[in-house]
């Protein structure tokens, strides 16, 4: 029980964070992705204190043994940057920029009745979906 409340509480942490940033507003969002128009870099110190965040709590969590919730830490391994992980990240980033959402955003973006999130979380459900079946 204990894990779903901490999974609870991290998502209404994180969700109210997007709200609050504007990461949200697919408007605000396609601003920062103008750089020869109507540029607006408040995004970078969303993501500045993001890395913030995650730097200081991997620092402070690692120093445990294992997780709370959890028998190990299953952090990825990995460290080459190959063909699939290239192609992958250009595709987000094509659908971040034509649609101003993110995965994450958006979810926060259907609660609060975005412009347009109706054409973009069904496209995200379908290339979920197609990534799975490749």
């Amino acid at each position: 029980m204990g894990k779903i409340i901490s999974a609870f509480i991290a998502g209404l942490i994180f969700g109210l964070g997007l709200i609050i940033s504007g990461m949200s507003n697919p408007a605000k969002v396609l601003n920062f992705l103008d750089l020869a128009g109507t540029f607006d870099p408040s995004l970078l110190f969303v993501m500045g204190g993001a890395i913030l965040v995650v730097f200081t709590g991997y620092k402070l969590v690692l120093k445990r043994n294992t997780p709370i919730f959890d028998n190990a830490f299953h952090i990825p391994t990995r460290k080459d940057i190959d063909k699939n992980l290239i192609i992958g990240s250009a595709i987000f980033g094509l659908g971040w920029g034509i649609g101003g959402f993110c995965p994450g955003p958006s979810l926060t973006s259907i609660l609060l009745g975005s412009e347009g999130i109706i054409y973009f979380f069904p496209s995200l459900i379908v290339g979920l979906i197609i990534t799975k079946l490749i």
